[in-house]
Formats: structure tokens, C-alpha cells, sequence
């Protein structure tokens, strides 16, 4: 098979930087580079596209939408595009890039021509509540509240100088509008009829992420037990490269997660004799919560054999 080109518009970002580290050297693909000084150009920037068989936009979500449309105006010189902002999640023609939402979602991401990849907290929420609402055990208007801590780096640049020169505050809530941007996507592909409460904070540490979901057992739909849940996510993760289900046992979690991983864990804290369980996804933000999914719905775009769990891409390690 011929090797396919790819071009990064916005690599030097925090996204951007994790994917070309992981697409280096990897056998099959071809990455396109822009000199510094014309990366903000847009002729250089579309010419790029051109000789592209895949864009991936590393973008604010309006330079992403601009993107688009340099993309468009291109007509059957068109590529396709995974884009890795917020702007288009949940846009019509655009397919989410989980590729273990569904069976079928893996398949999808493959033929598309246009995939979002899926903000961080939205994959660890997503995670946990998609297979439970499709099994029944947790209804679609459950009142729910979703907790998330994530390592400073999914801040953007200036929030990693602060916490880097030691500035930065050990702990802190943010988002306290309730207008989080990875809500609605959180809803659609959750399966959520009612907005959740979400909660998200930052922590004195580089990255790993915690998302956390509280639940009264008797007042979810047939007041199932810890083990029901766990079942339940076990069944519909079972295969996936990806993710896995802890057996439980643990009674502590710690958000920081191995440097590179693009694992992710699913685990169901209960107490059956209080009726109470935490539903909790550990995962990297920098790796399946946003270069390392990148990654993985590239290779499903592009024809890649998908990497497991336990590999590293081959320059990713440096």
C-alpha cells in the first residue's frame, strides 16, 4: 500500500506536538510540514491540503471552521479531515471520533469523510454512561453530576508556564458557569435527555485525568448493584485495544496515569450496604483524551493496522 500523507495544520500546539509524535516514523505515513512563517498563510496552508490525503486540524474552534472552508473551496481536491477542536462535535455530516461508542462506530470513523475527535472529560463521561443508559441502568433524565480533575497541560500554553514556574494553584474548580463546551457532546453521544451537573477542575500536576460520576443504586432503573454496572461495561468493552474494566477492589485512584499512555479505565466503586456507587474513567487528557484518540481514528481513516494498548507508536517514546 502507497504511503499516505498527512498534514497537521496547527502542530505546534500541545495537540498537534502529540500527534506528529506519535505519526513520526510510523510505517505507512508521510507527514507534510510548513515553514513557521507560513503556517498562519493560507495559500501555503491550502496547498498543503492538496497534497494531503488527510488533514488534521489542531485549531481554536474558530480557525477551525476556517480550515474547513479552505478545505471545501477545494472541491474534489478536497481531503478528508479529522478535526480536533470543539467546532464541529456535534455538527450535522460530522461523525464522532469513539470508536468504541458502538459497534458499528469503528466502521464509521473508517469511511468518513469528515470525524470530530472527542474533547478529554467528554471521553471518560461518555465512557462510562453510554453502555449503562443503552443497557437500561441508567436512564436518559437521570439527574446526574459529573466530577473531572485533569493535569495542567490540557490548559493550553499559558496555563502550563504558570504551573510550570511553580506559579500555578494546587487545586482549582473553573467552568462555574455551568457553560462547559464538552457538555453537549457529553449528551448526544451519552445518550443524556437531561443536562448533567458538570464540575471540572485542574490539578498541580502535568496530565492524567480522573472523571468521576456519583450514583444513588435504588434510583436508577431496576436498582441494579455495583456488579450489574461493572458487568455491563465489561460486556460492551470487551475486545477494545483500548479500554478496560477494573474488577474493583481498589479503594483509592490516583489521576496521574503513565507518561504516553493512551489507555483508558473504566472503574465502579459501590457500597452495597449504603445503595451507593462512583463511576470513574482514568485516562490520559493528552493521550485518549485528545493526541492519543487523534491517533487512533487516523489509522482507522487511513487504513492502519490499530496500535494496542500495551505498544507505542515508534517515535512516541522519545
Amino acid at each position: 500500500m502507497a504511503n499516505k500523507t498527512v498534514f497537521i495544520d496547527g502542530e505546534a500546539g500541545t495537540t498537534g506536538l502529540g500527534i506528529r509524535a506519535r505519526l513520526e516514523g510510523v510505517a505507512g505515513i508521510t507527514l507534510l510540514h510548513l515553514p513557521e512563517r507560513e503556517r498562519k498563510n493560507a495559500q501555503a496552508r491550502q496547498a498543503a491540503m492538496v497534497a494531503a490525503d488527510l488533514v488534521v486540524l489542531c485549531l481554536p474552534d474558530q480557525a477551525a471552521r476556517e480550515a474547513v472552508a479552505l478545505v471545501e473551496a477545494l472541491g474534489a481536491k478536497a481531503p478528508r479531515i479529522l478535526d480536533a477542536s470543539t467546532a464541529h462535535r456535534t455538527a450535522p455530516g460530522w461523525v464522532y471520533g469513539f470508536p468504541e461508542l458502538a459497534d458499528e462506530q469503528a466502521a464509521a470513523i473508517a469511511g468518513a469523510a469528515r470525524v470530530a475527535n472527542p474533547g478529554c472529560y467528554a471521553t471518560g463521561a461518555i465512557a462510562l454512561l453510554r453502555p449503562l443508559v443503552a443497557a437500561g441502568l441508567i436512564a436518559p433524565d437521570q439527574p446526574l453530576a459529573i466530577n473531572a480533575v485533569s493535569g495542567y497541560s490540557g490548559g493550553g500554553r499559558t496555563m502550563i508556564a504558570a504551573h510550570e514556574a511553580v506559579s500555578g494553584p494546587a487545586f482549582e474548580l473553573y467552568a462555574l458557569g455551568l457553560e462547559h463546551k464538552h457538555v453537549p457532546e457529553i449528551m448526544r453521544y451519552a445518550g443524556l435527555a437531561r443536562r448533567p451537573l458538570f464540575v471540572p477542575s485542574v490539578g498541580h500536576f502535568r496530565q492524567g485525568m480522573l472523571v468521576s460520576i456519583p450514583v444513588f443504586l435504588d434510583e436508577l432503573p431496576g436498582r441494579p448493584d455495583g456488579a450489574a454496572l461493572r458487568a455491563a461495561l465489561a460486556r460492551h468493552y470487551r475486545g477494545a485495544a483500548l479500554i478496560s474494566v477494573s474488577e474493583g477492589g481498589e479503594d483509592k485512584i490516583s489521576a496521574e496515569t503513565p507518561e504516553g499512555s493512551d489507555a483508558m479505565e473504566l472503574h465502579v466503586f459501590a457500597h452495597e450496604g449504603h445503595r451507593q456507587a462512583v463511576l470513574v474513567a482514568r485516562l490520559d487528557n493528552l493521550g485518549k483524551g485528545a493526541s492519543g484518540a487523534a491517533v487512533q481514528n487516523v489509522r482507522l481513516m487511513l487504513g492502519l493496522a490499530a496500535v494496542a494498548a500495551n505498544q507505542k507508536e515508534v517515535d512516541h517514546v522519545r
